[in-house]
């Protein structure tokens, strides 16, 4: 099952995007931190992901990394996994048992993989639509590029789910949206991210960080950049994108 996309913004934040015609991929696939980021799909193995994801924290190479998981697992040649250290160095697995179309590719910020797809276009497209989005805010650079992969052809089942996680510089993420069952994942994950502009981006920027344990603990500049977002959308005719219900 799935592609996924992971890269390293030009602010340090962290990424990992994925899509499948699997129920909850966003779920099972992302292992992500403020330095380093692991992708394991295919028929997954989450010790790839929490154990990959703390031995780079600890300074491990993401090759060294891999390539030892590899040889342990009996089970390597249906895995796939990817990953990146803390150098923003990336390593790549496709097990040679991998349903066809299967593979990765590497570029100096970002890595892509996948598997049961159209062809290997498919990651050609998201790659070169992340090289592309220069510009772009990050979350929606991401979304964008797995958009191209899925416009020439994607998981060759179909579509079911997708996932965004995207850590600043925290051991918690600023951003984590999941699609889990939905019949365009990606396109929800939009949805999501645009809702997020809203109120939660907002509010994010006052949570508590390992360097201020307190974070921002009043709501007055918050408050004031919602309301500034919400004027900002009435000015240009945008009006929310939310499914949320508000009691009288």
């Amino acid at each position: 099952m799935t592609f996924s996309l992971i890269a390293k913004d030009t602010d340090g934040s962290i990424g990992l995007i994925v899509a499948s015609k699997f129920f909850a991929c966003g779920a099972v696939v992302p292992f992500v931190s403020d330095k380093v980021a692991v992708a394991s799909q295919a028929f997954c193995n989450p010790v790839w992901g929490t154990e990959g994801r703390a031995r780079m924290m600890a300074g491990v190479t993401a090759e060294v990394v891999l390539t030892d998981l590899v040889a342990r697992d009996e089970g390597h040649a249906i895995r796939q996994a990817h990953m990146m250290d803390i150098n923003g160095h990336f390593a790549a697995h496709t097990g040679s048992d991998c349903v066809d179309w299967a593979g990765h590719l590497m570029r100096n910020d970002h890595s892509v993989a996948g598997n049961m797809l159209a062809g290997g276009e498919v990651l050609d497209a998201t790659s070169d639509a992340y090289s592309k989005g220069v510009g772009l805010p990050f979350a929606e650079r991401l979304i964008t590029a797995m958009q191209a992969g899925e416009a020439t052809g994607g998981d060759k089942r179909g579509r079911q789910a997708a996932g965004l996680v995207i850590h600043r510089g925290q051991a918690h993420p600023w951003l984590d949206l999941r699609a889990d069952d939905h019949a365009d994942p990606l396109g929800e994950l939009a949805r999501l991210c645009d809702v997020a502009q809203e109120r939660y981006v907002h509010f994010a920027k006052g949570m508590p960080t390992a360097e201020r344990f307190s974070g921002f603990p009043t709501r007055e500049g918050i408050d004031a950049d919602i309301a500034r977002a919400e004027a900002e959308r009435n000015a240009t005719g945008r009006p929310s994108r939310s499914h949320a219900v508000e009691l009288e």
